[in-house]
């Protein structure tokens, strides 16, 4: 094989990332800074003609960034065959669930489109979240059959979990350890050698699977934990207890101990969907169930159920009911500051709510467009009149932009769902 560590190591790879969402349109962006000739492919025609004008979808890559990018060379394509003569492939595309079940079509069709434009010597790199085995046991055998090349004889073959936290100022790509995995040690050198070019540090996996679980271990126990704190608040709420008092009280300890927050559900790809392809592969492979992972899913899944509920007991002690109630949500992102809704429970809420009768409108100032039930109103803002209108606001999106201030002063009653405002600043104003 030809030796594909001196060709990124002297960047004259050529760099494709099949994906041009909130992974790999960042990565493809760090490649481009750190010298390599980049080609981003994104099958949405729509998105490939933004980001070829200039225009990008995503927060933690503006406009600026973007195109000095395509000054440098970028440049981003939904035709497949623009990807022929490539040297190095990262694969960051989604991988959702349908029935509870991992759909693998994306990163599927990625590794056939690959596979048609394998050379020797050439290497490519999983990124998506997934299942532990899912690059030798899914990738590998596709881009083999495709190709009629041998993984790790004649093309190189690695795996190395992203770690992209959207709209995080502090940890970027560039910050954040990169764990990097190959199926052999040329492989592994070879997926080292990319990354150290552009991030801080690189982290070596024992193997794929070892790198694959890894990223999955890091979403169950963020899902875990933000299931227990949930649990705790529903339980403290029906005892007549604070809990984010509580909480605040623990977190004081500077060990053993680690903050956690309740919320009205969890959102995003990773805590909705990742640890359920965790359960998913012990299934299927033990017969087992992975316990905490599905009593995690089944507190944070009905979250959405028991926000209603506490609007429901808000409005009842004003002797208002839901039916016919003013509802102003804020926020419909699954975290701040960022418009990606994807699972969020924002969505899930607003929907219970106006089936049952409710005026709603909801607030979000990030997304473009939002897919709500008809009589759903969507505002990018909030004003005065507003919040005075409502008969209840509901704080779903703790955004930074939003004006806390007036919120408090004017709204008949807020129920925090993210414990943003301060507790016991004012009687109109409830937490989770």
């Amino acid at each position: 094989m030809t030796n594909i560590t001196d060709r990124i190591a002297d960047r004259s790879a050529k760099v494709v990332v099949l994906g041009q969402g909130y992974v790999g349109l960042v990565v493809a962006m760090r490649a481009s800074e750190a010298g390599f000739l980049v080609l981003g492919y994104e099958p949405n025609e729509a998105r490939a003609k933004l980001l070829s004008a200039g225009e990008s979808y995503i927060e933690d890559v503006p406009d600026d960034v973007l195109k000095a990018a395509i000054e440098r060379g970028y440049g981003a394509t939904a035709d497949p065959a623009d990807l022929r003569g490539f040297d190095v492939a990262v694969i960051s595309v989604p991988t959702p669930l349908h029935d509870r079940m991992p759909d693998l079509s994306f990163i599927e069709s990625a590794s056939r489109t690959l596979s048609q434009h394998l050379r020797p010597g050439s290497l490519v790199i999983l990124e998506s979240t997934t299942f532990p085995g899912t690059t030798e046991e899914v990738v590998r055998p596709i881009l083999e059959e495709g190709s009629g090349l041998l993984a790790g004889e004649q093309f190189h073959l690695g795996y190395s979990p992203e770690r992209i936290d959207p709209g995080n100022p502090r940890y970027g790509l560039h910050n954040t350890p990169k764990i990097v995995a190959g199926i052999d040690e040329d492989s592994l050198a070879a997926v080292d050698t990319f990354f150290s070019a552009f991030v801080a540090r690189t982290v070596q996996a024992a193997g794929c699977a070892e790198a694959e679980l890894a990223k999955i271990v890091e979403n169950t126990f963020r899902h875990v934990n933000i299931a227990l704190v949930n649990e705790i608040a529903m339980y403290a709420h029906d005892l007549g207890i604070d809990a984010g008092d509580a909480i605040d009280l623990a977190a004081t300890k500077p060990f053993g101990f680690m903050r956690f927050v309740p919320g009205p559900g969890v959102g995003g790809h990773c805590l909705p969907v990742d640890p359920t392809y965790l359960s998913w592969r012990v299934k299927q492979h033990l017969g087992e169930n992975f316990r905490f992972i599905e009593l995690a899913n089944d507190i944070n899944d009905h979250m959405p159920h028991y926000v209603v509920r506490r609007v429901t007991a808000a409005l009842n002690d004003l002797r208002k009911a839901v039916n016919g109630a003013r509802i102003l949500v804020l926020g419909a992102a699954y975290k701040p500051n960022v418009g990606d809704v994807r699972e969020s429970p924002s969505l899930t809420i607003s929907t219970l709510l106006h089936t049952s009768g409710g005026e709603v409108t909801v607030v979000e100032p990030h997304a473009q467009a939002l897919e709500l039930p008809l009589g759903v109103q969507h505002k990018r803002t909030f004003t005065e009149v507003d919040l005075r209108r409502a008969d209840l606001v509901l704080l779903l999106t703790d955004h930074d932009e939003f004006d806390y201030a007036m919120l408090v002063e004017c709204s008949q009653l807020v129920l925090d769902t993210r414990n943003r405002l301060p507790r016991g600043a004012s009687r109109n104003v409830l937490h989770l």
